[in-house]
């Protein structure tokens, strides 16, 4: 499956910003999809994650309440829309398809994600 992230962009903080994945190749597999982000100098770490039917979300607790993930199988696309958005959010964001399922322990580590999108800016300014 290939990932293809958008949406980025600068803006200024308490701003919003959806991000889109949109996935191609084997869409009809039932991967989850999640967001993980690289600041500059710093390691990538977990965003957001989603299963396949979008019935479990889990997110890093410094975007819970502010980002929102949610996924369109129909148009193969998974959304991150991200509100209150603070300096500190300022990375590149990338998705990744994970084929294993969703399980406590690792839906926060990229060692589950098998395929990964080429990753998208946000900047975020004060």
């Amino acid at each position: 499956v290939q990932l293809q992230a958008s949406g980025g962009g600068l803006v200024q903080a308490g701003d919003s910003l959806r991000l889109s994945c949109a996935a191609s190749g084997r869409t009809s597999s039932g991967y989850a999809v999640g967001w993980f982000r690289q600041a500059p100098g710093k390691e990538r770490e977990f965003v957001a994650t989603i299963s396949w039917g979008g019935g479990t979300t889990y997110y890093a607790d410094s975007v819970q309440g502010r980002f929102t993930i949610s996924r369109d199988n129909a148009r193969h696309t998974v959304y991150l829309q991200m509100n209150s958005l603070k300096p500190e959010d300022t990375a590149v964001y990338y998705c990744a398809a994970n084929p294993y399922g969703l399980t406590w322990s690792g839906y926060a580590s990229s060692d589950e994600y098998d395929y990964w999108g080429q990753g998208t800016q946000v900047t975020v300014s004060s």
